[in-house]
C-alpha cells in the first residue's frame, strides 16, 4: 500500500448514481473527503469549498464541456477528473484534450487507483514552496481555494498507463529521500521528465533544475561546464563564469548520457561528490555547493565498466537508488494521452486555437506501431500529422511513421490527403544514374525524397511567410532555402 496523502475537499458530480458509504470510505482511505453534487445548481453553490471535482461521464463530453465552462465564469480553476466505462479509449482522450487531468474508471473504487489519480493531480498542479520557506512540504499538495490564484502555470506530465503510475508513485518517494539517483532507459523514452518529476516533488522543488547532456559536449567544454572558470584562466576568458553545480545550488543536477563521460571528468565529479565542492579552472578557493544529482543513461554501465569506460566507484556513488523507464511501447495506455497533449501544445505554438481530433482509425495505429524512438518519435509523428492535416481531424492517413518497415503498421498512403496546389518540380537524376521504370519498387530514400518534398510544398503553400512554414516542419528558414533550391522550388532565394 502506498503512503498515505493528505485529504482534500472533492466535489463528486455524479448525475447517475450517489457514492454509496462503502465507496465513500475506501475514498477517504485514498485522501478524499466527498462533497457530493447532483445538478450543477449544486455545483455552482459549492465551488469555492473543494479543491477537486470529479465528473462521471458515459459517452459524450457535454457534461465536462458545461463544468468548465460554468467554472470559467465563477473565475475557479479546479483540476478535474473524468471516470469514464473501462475501454473507452476515444472518450479518454477527448476528455484528456479538454482539460482533464486523469482518467479513472467509473467502477474502480480501489484505494491505489485513487491514490494514483491523485498524485497525478498533484503532479500536475504543484506549486513550488517558496525559497524563504524553512516549512515548505517536501512534497506537491492539491492546491486549495485560497491559494489558487497564486499558483503559476503547471507543467504537465503524462503517467496514464498503470506501469506509468508506479513508476511516478515511486519516484516521488525517491524525490522525499533526498538519494542521488540513476534513470535508465532507451534513448527518447522520457529520463529528463522524471527527473523533472523527482525534482518538483522533492524539498529542493524552489531551487533550480539544471541539466547538462554529457554525450553532446566536448570534453574541453564539459569541464568548464561543469566546474566553470575564473576570469582570465585561459585566452578568452573575460569573465568569471560558474559551473552547473553552483548553479544548481539549493537545487537539482541532471546529468543524461553520463555514460558519455570520459574518465578524467569521472574522476573530478566523484570528488565533487564526495567533498561538496568545487573549484574552478584557474582558481584556487574550494566553494561549497548544495545540490542533489539526477543522472540518466541508456547504456549499460556495468558492462562500461568491465571494459573501463566507467569507473565502478563512481557508479555506486550515482546509484544509490535506480529507476527504470520503460520504452513507451511497453507502456502503451501512455500513448493517446501523449498524443494529445502534443497536439495542444504544437497548435498552440503555430498560434491556433483549437487542437484537431485524432480519429478512431488514428488511435488504432498509434496504439499498433512499435514506437522504436520512444517519445520523441511519437512527438514528430503527431507534428508531422499537424503539416498533413488541414482540417478537424487526424485521420491515420495523416501518420509518417520513422520505422515502416520494421514495425505492424504499414506504409500509409498519406499523400491520397494532400491536395497538391502546383505542378511538381522535375527533380533530374545525376549523370550515370539509371531512372526506374514505373514496375520497379521504389528505393526507400526516393521515397523519402518525394514525401519530403510534398511536406515542405504544403508547408509552404498553407504558411503566409516563409518563416512560419520552417517552423511548422520544424527546421530553421536557412535549412529550409536550402532544401527548397535542392528540389528547385520557386521562391528559393
Amino acid at each position: 500500500m502506498t503512503d498515505p496523502i493528505d485529504s482534500c475537499n472533492a466535489l463528486w458530480l455524479d448525475p447517475f448514481q450517489p457514492a454509496g458509504d462503502i465507496e465513500r470510505s475506501r475514498l477517504a482511505s485514498a485522501g478524499l473527503r466527498l462533497l457530493p453534487v447532483r445538478t450543477l445548481d449544486d455545483l455552482r453553490a459549492a465551488l469555492k469549498t473543494a479543491s477537486l471535482l470529479i465528473v462521471r461521464l458515459v459517452d459524450r463530453t457535454d457534461l465536462l464541456v458545461e463544468v468548465r465552462r460554468l467554472m470559467v465564469g465563477f473565475k475557479q480553476d479546479l483540476p478535474i477528473v473524468c471516470r469514464i466505462p473501462a475501454g473507452q479509449m476515444a472518450l479518454a482522450a477527448e476528455v484528456m484534450r479538454l482539460g482533464a487531468c486523469h482518467v479513472v474508471s467509473a467502477n474502480d473504487f480501489t484505494e491505489e487507483a485513487w491514490q494514483g489519480a491523485l498524485t497525478q493531480v498533484q503532479q500536475s498542479q504543484a506549486t513550488p514552496a517558496t525559497s524563504g520557506s524553512a516549512s515548505a512540504s517536501a512534497a506537491p499538495t492539491v492546491p486549495t481555494a485560497t491559494d489558487r490564484s497564486e499558483r503559476p502555470t503547471p507543467k504537465t506530465f503524462v503517467f496514464a498507463d498503470p506501469t506509468s503510475q508506479k513508476l511516478l508513485a515511486l519516484a516521488q518517494r525517491v524525490a522525499h529521500a533526498g538519494v542521488t539517483t540513476l534513470i535508465t532507459g532507451p534513448t527518447g523514452a522520457g529520463k529528463e521528465v522524471l527527473a523533472t518529476v523527482i525534482h518538483e516533488s522533492s524539498p529542493r522543488a524552489s531551487g533550480p533544475f539544471v541539466a547538462l547532456n554529457c554525450g553532446a559536449i566536448p570534453e574541453h567544454l564539459m569541464e568548464d561546464l561543469l566546474f566553470g572558470h575564473e576570469k582570465g584562466a585561459y585566452t578568452g576568458a573575460i569573465a568569471q563564469h560558474k559551473g552547473i553545480f553552483e548553479q544548481a545550488h539549493g537545487g537539482t543536477v541532471f546529468l543524461d548520457e553520463i555514460g558519455e563521460m570520459p574518465m578524467l571528468l569521472q574522476a573530478k565529479l566523484l570528488r565533487v561528490l564526495q567533498e561538496k565542492t568545487v573549484t574552478r579552472l584557474g582558481g584556487q578557493q574550494a566553494i561549497d555547493v548544495d545540490f542533489r544529482l539526477v543522472a540518466a543513461t541508456n547504456k549499460d554501465l556495468r558492462a562500461a565498466m568491465q571494459i573501463r569506460e566507467f569507473r565502478e566507484d563512481l557508479y555506486f556513488r550515482i546509484s544509490t537508488f535506480r529507476l527504470a523507464i520503460p520504452s513507451l511501447a511497453e507502456r502503451s495506455e501512455d500513448i493517446i494521452p501523449m498524443a494529445m497533449q502534443f497536439l495542444v501544445k504544437h497548435t498552440r505554438a503555430q498560434g491556433l486555437t483549437h487542437a484537431p481530433q485524432l480519429t478512431s482509425d488514428a488511435q488504432h495505429a498509434l496504439l499498433a506501431y512499435h514506437w522504436p524512438g520512444n517519445v520523441r518519435e511519437l512527438d514528430n509523428v503527431i507534428q508531422r500529422a499537424l503539416v498533413l492535416s488541414h482540417g478537424d481531424e487526424i485521420s491515420s492517413a495523416h501518420l509518417m511513421f520513422d520505422d515502416l518497415e520494421g514495425g505492424t503498421q504499414a506504409t500509409l498512403d498519406w499523400m491520397s490527403v494532400m491536395p497538391v496546389a502546383a505542378p511538381l518540380t522535375v527533380v533530374r537524376a545525376p549523370v550515370g544514374e539509371a531512372i526506374q521504370d514505373d514496375d520497379e519498387p521504389i528505393r526507400l530514400q526516393d521515397a523519402v525524397k518525394t514525401n519530403e518534398h510534398q511536406m515542405i510544398l504544403r508547408a509552404i503553400e498553407t504558411s503566409p511567410t516563409k518563416a512560419e512554414a520552417a517552423k511548422r516542419l520544424g527546421i530553421s528558414p536557412r535549412t529550409l532555402r536550402y532544401k527548397m533550391a535542392q528540389f528547385r522550388i520557386a521562391g528559393a532565394a
